[in-house]
């Protein structure tokens, strides 16, 4: 089979976050099963931020038993990447399926006009936040009337796909709300177990002695950070906090000046690390060694953090927000609190610092959920039986 995976970026730009570590699991999965995989994608590279694109990456790069077809991106409008040459690639290749993942994008509406002129079967996962992302909220009058043109084109995409492949019964709803006739596979997201191997050790790289706790994401107000810097802040005034440190490691989304300023002026900086742009590594070496994970998202579909710290046996603190309670269950493998709540998220941190036992039952659990279901392996599975009964039909 030959199957043509779509998405706004691809490697090596990992700091993008999900979107790309499930479009290369996929294909690195379904390629090793014997199918002929291509991610097309844009040249993103992620090297000085969110938005930097590099035409010196190769158009054609081999990954194991995969390929990434780049082609460049002509300008960009916040994650909206405009890349045209993609058409003529993707209609180049004529592949059996046309899987487009992260639906909000210019990547999308080329898949989707690829696969209405060749007659091809057109998969559609969302990750984007459709209707719920902050960015819909928090616009400027332009802003909202793109948003209005774009949400025209989605419908058209919706209506015109073989299969809506979505990650939980909360984004499954949300689908189900615009059209009740629509196709839709729910298909848990996994992480790639092999990967997540940690080759160094984290404490001595970053000449850290005591413990930490940790938070791994974009730099973004939605991402809750605010709420988490002011919850440490509150769990000081515990002397059983005397001996953790919280460190932050991510990429730029437009937040990193306030958190920085809000870090100075709470005098946390002894007691807060941040790491810009980590490598891919140190941030597998840091989940290897944390006490747990927080993440106090105001918003997230079905995010893989949460399934990383899993792969290492460590718990969960997040926000009780959209579609994460569908990965962190409360009191099951993490601990759930309602967003921008301080005193709740403060108290959790306590809770999990004080009861190591209650830390390892939870991790353990987390750990069962990602080796039997959230993993890479099956993922690819389900999907790729999904596209074998379109192709069937």
């Amino acid at each position: 089979m030959k199957i043509a995976l779509v998405c706004p970026a691809s490697l090596p730009a990992t700091q993008f976050g999900g979107i790309v570590f499930l479009a290369v699991d996929l294909a690195r999965e379904i390629s090793e099963l014997g199918h002929d995989v291509t991610i097309f994608t844009t040249d993103l590279d992620f090297t000085n931020g969110p938005n930097q694109f590099n035409k010196k990456l190769p158009r054609l790069e081999k990954f194991d038993k995969f390929k990434i077809i780049r082609t460049h991106t002509w300008f960009s409008l916040k994650l909206f990447f405009i890349n045209p040459g993609m058409y003529t690639q993707l209609k180049k290749e004529k592949p059996d399926i046309i899987h487009t993942i992260g639906l909000r994008s210019f990547q999308s509406i080329i898949a989707w006009l690829v696969s209405k002129k060749l007659k091809i079967p057109l998969i559609i996962s969302d990750q984007s936040g459709l209707t719920t992302h902050p960015f819909l909220n928090q616009s400027g009058k332009i802003l909202n009337c793109l948003y209005k043109i774009q949400n025209s084109i989605i419908q058209r995409i919706i209506k015109d796909s073989s299969l809506i492949s979505v990650a939980n019964e909360y984004e499954k709803k949300i689908f189900s709300n615009i059209n009740k006739n629509l196709k839709i596979k729910i298909i848990r997201n996994g992480v790639n177990l092999k990967s997540l191997v940690a080759t160094q050790n984290f404490k001595i790289n970053y000449e850290i002695k005591n413990k930490y706790i940790l938070f791994v994401g974009r730099f973004s107000e939605s991402k809750g950070i605010e709420t988490l810097i002011h919850a440490f802040h509150k769990s000081q005034q515990n002397s059983i906090m005397s001996d953790t440190i919280l460190v932050i490691m991510g990429v730029n989304f437009g937040y990193q000046e306030k958190m920085l300023n809000l870090i100075k002026n709470l005098k946390l900086s002894e007691k807060i690390m941040v790491i810009k742009n980590p490598p891919r590594e140190d941030v597998i070496s840091a989940y290897a060694q944390t006490e747990f994970l927080i993440l106090p998202s105001h918003w997230e579909l079905s995010p893989l953090v949460p399934l990383e710290s899993f792969a290492f046996k460590k718990p969960v603190i997040s926000s009780n927000a959209h579609g994460i309670p569908y990965t962190v269950i409360h009191n099951v493998n993490g601990i759930l609190v309602e967003p921008e709540n301080i005193t709740e998220l403060s108290n959790a941190i306590l809770h999990l610092i004080e009861n190591k036992e209650k830390c390892e039952i939870l991790g353990n659990r987390g750990y069962d959920l990602v080796t039997k279901e959230c993993n890479s392996v099956e993922m690819a599975k389900a999907t790729l039986q999904c596209y074998e009964d379109l192709l069937h039909d």
